[in-house]
């Protein structure tokens, strides 16, 4: 009996092995001893003479070779596997997006969706997540199901959990996408000390820090640290996927620029550095649960062209960002491959990945 993947290659290796080990190499490198010169003998009964062996060894390696000519390429190749339907399959996973009624939020919702996840999109805006489930949930393979929560509270978390907890068995893939940002500072050209401090001081708030930091930083400790039971029940109920969190960053907190706005890039940039806390802290608890985040350049949202049409989508003109080396802003497939890759790929964890048009190659960090 033969292995189905055995090569005639590795059979002969086998039999020669064999052969060594009883004094009688099949090639006859290795003469026998006198004693066993004309014969090998077989446990039960009457001696096997020396060409005999051989014939009935390479008769075997024949059969191997035979039936492996008789297998189809179809059946030696593990192609299927590679079909983009199976890298990156999220078929009938359950999804989380957080801020999912508009922007980036909704890009990622469509992505999952589409391709037949079931998402449950939160929001504090009950209107702006039913005209996203009534425009872009139908006649399409997943489900988006609306959930008005506040992710910048504790309590808010504990509803947002109670909720999913009551309707599903586990949760596959968590966004945290749900993020504000500041008023603008001028950092343009140079200035006196004192209009440094005008620009930079006087307007700034204690309140637009913390409001910032509770929901782009508090808020995403508070909904992955909530969800962990339910992320690692989906790694224990599908073989071969674990759960995982895909933090919504920016390149805001990897540039080395303030880009007018110092306490949104501050925030963004304790993001980025929790998302690392939180995937070594959890993989060091002994749970195999993937934290990744993505890190957008500009694509348009209500947070860059500060409004939406009736479809909740953004609207932002290709030469609005034509100096970048992509000659272009974001749009929603670019957004729809980062996020099918970060959660579908099981070999990623710990990452940021900015998806940038080339930003930061421009800008520096």
């Amino acid at each position: 009996m033969f292995a189905p993947r055995a090569t005639a290659r590795s059979l002969m290796g086998a039999v020669r092995t064999l052969g060594r080990n009883v004094h009688c190499d099949v090639n006859n490198r290795h003469p026998p001893s006198a004693a066993s010169a004309s014969y090998i003998r077989a446990p039960s009964s009457a001696p096997i003479p020396r060409k005999n062996l051989r014939m009935t060894a390479l008769s075997r390696t024949k059969q191997v070779q035979d039936h492996l000519s008789k297998r189809s390429y179809h059946e030696m190749s593990n192609n299927a596997d590679l079909q983009l339907g199976n890298v990156f399959d999220v078929k009938d996973k359950v999804a989380l997006v957080t801020g999912g009624g508009s922007g980036i939020g909704l890009m990622c919702t469509q992505a999952l969706a589409v391709n037949g996840a079931k998402v449950y999109i939160v929001g504090r805006t009950e209107e702006k997540l039913e005209r996203v489930a009534e425009v872009h949930g139908k006649d399409i393979a997943g489900q988006i199901i609306p959930i008005v929560g506040d992710v910048s509270s504790k309590e808010g978390v504990k509803k947002i959990f109670s909720e999913i907890e009551s309707r599903e068995k586990c949760l596959c893939i968590l966004v945290n996408n749900a993020g504000i940002a500041s008023p603008k500072t001028d950092t343009s050209g140079e200035k006196s000390a004192e209009e440094v401090k005008e620009k930079f001081f006087d307007p700034t708030t204690v309140d637009e820090w913390t409001d910032l930091y509770s929901t782009n930083v508090v808020g995403p400790y508070l909904m992955t640290t909530a969800f962990v039971p339910l992320l690692q029940k989906s790694t224990e109920l599908h073989h071969g996927w674990s759960g995982t969190v895909i933090n919504i960053t920016s390149i805001s907190g990897l540039v080395r620029i303030s880009q007018g706005h110092f306490s949104y890039n501050a925030s963004k940039g304790a993001q980025v550095h929790l998302n690392k806390l939180l995937s070594a802290e959890i993989a060091r608890a002994g749970l195999k649960i993937r934290v990744n985040s993505i890190a957008p350049g500009v694509f348009p949202s209500e947070m860059t062209t500060q409004e939406s049409g009736d479809n909740q989508k953004s609207e932002m003109p290709k030469e609005h960002k034509g100096g970048l080396p992509s000659q272009r802003p974001g749009n929603d497939r670019d957004m729809a491959a980062a996020i099918l890759f970060c959660a579908s790929c099981q070999y990623l964890n710990g990452q940021t990945i900015p998806v940038d048009g080339g930003y930061l190659i421009q800008a520096g960090t």
